[in-house]
């Protein structure tokens, strides 16, 4: 078992495209509870409706990229609004309880047999990123970087704008939390009743934090339908915004850079479990478990991962305690 490839491996996954598109949607998540205290179970439905924006625009309809993520924010802010307004005004509760609900229910919808014209079914959607690649200016066929630790041209193409966009959206939270509106939303955090006894607008408020985590989460799903070139339902199951909250409570929710490095983090964890589990197992040292276990080892390391942030550092790595209380009386 070769420790150093296993951490050079880590390394380019924890820089790699996977982890820039689920930093971009914890940024989201941030927004969402970091920020605002709502719990959204469901961000992953925000990324399924982002990426079948893209993949029915492209694949089904042949229009071109542009308007495919257009259509996929579009219907991240009609979910958005389809959720919050009759859960918003309730106990915080009620919108995790609708939110993991209605993705799921999304996902189901779109691998049903009766969507498969537009869905492509259980199959999904294929061939979404030639647009895309057409715009690439690094050689698909070159290798960037040095050993271990390099990108091919497509690959180092969405590495770079998803970790642009990643970028950007943290510029914006940044901007937003430091302004007037960021102040209400965190004021909202702590005790919505006395932001309301200010005369404040609190459902507009969080529909607005709502909508915009929203639309954060979209693009992010929207990179992975071009990253991957395909999309199928099964990819947007739970487990994914499962992920996404182990990200943030790791890097830290409530600050700008806690979702980046917790993606980091993550997927650098991930993937040294991984490596570790297949050369033990490749030395005969597992010899209980076959290949198809290691993935559920990696999803209990995960949970065991969130366990142990919850008991011992609840604020992440570089989050505040604070940051992680809801509607503090």
């Amino acid at each position: 078992m070769d420790i150093l490839s296993i951490l050079a491996e880590s390394t380019r996954s924890a820089f790699g495209p996977i982890a820039a598109i689920y930093a971009l949607a914890a940024v989201g998540l941030n927004i969402h509870f970091g920020y605002t205290g709502l719990l959204n179970f469901g961000q992953v439905g925000f990324m399924l409706v982002g990426a079948y924006g893209v993949g029915i625009s492209v694949a089904v309809f042949d229009l071109p990229l542009a308007v495919g993520f257009g259509a996929g924010l579009l219907c991240a802010l009609v979910l958005a609004l389809l959720l919050g307004i009759p859960t918003l005004r309730l106990r915080a509760d009620y919108l995790s309880i609708t939110t993991i609900a209605a993705a799921e229910v999304i996902r189901l919808v779109y691998r049903a047999g009766f969507a498969e014209p537009l869905t492509g079914g259980a199959f999904g959607l294929q061939n979404l990123s030639a647009d895309f690649r057409t715009l690439n200016p690094f050689d698909a066929g070159e290798r960037y970087g040095f050993g271990l630790l390099a990108y091919n041209g497509n690959h180092l193409w969405v590495l770079v704008v998803t970790w642009a966009l990643v970028a950007v959206m943290a510029g914006l939270t940044w901007m937003l939390m430091h302004s007037p509106w960021g102040r209400v939303i965190k004021g909202i955090r702590e005790d919505e009743e006395a932001v309301r006894s200010l005369g404040k607008n609190v459902f507009a408020y969080k529909m607005q934090a709502l909508v915009l985590g929203g639309l954060i989460g979209a693009l992010a799903g929207c990179m992975l339908a071009v990253y991957q070139a395909s999309i199928q339902p099964d990819q947007f199951k739970p487990q994914v915004t499962f992920f996404l909250w182990v990200i943030l409570l790791l890097g830290g929710a409530g600050r700008v850079f806690g979702p980046i490095l917790g993606a980091m983090a993550f997927w650098f964890l991930m993937t040294f479990t991984d490596g570790v589990l297949q050369g033990m197992g490749a030395l005969g040292w597992l010899p209980f478990l076959d290949s198809p276990d290691y993935g559920a080892i990696q999803l209990a390391f995960a949970g065991l991962m969130l366990v142990v942030l919850i008991v011992f550092r609840p604020q992440g790595i570089i989050g505040d305690r604070k940051e992680m209380l809801v509607n503090v009386k």
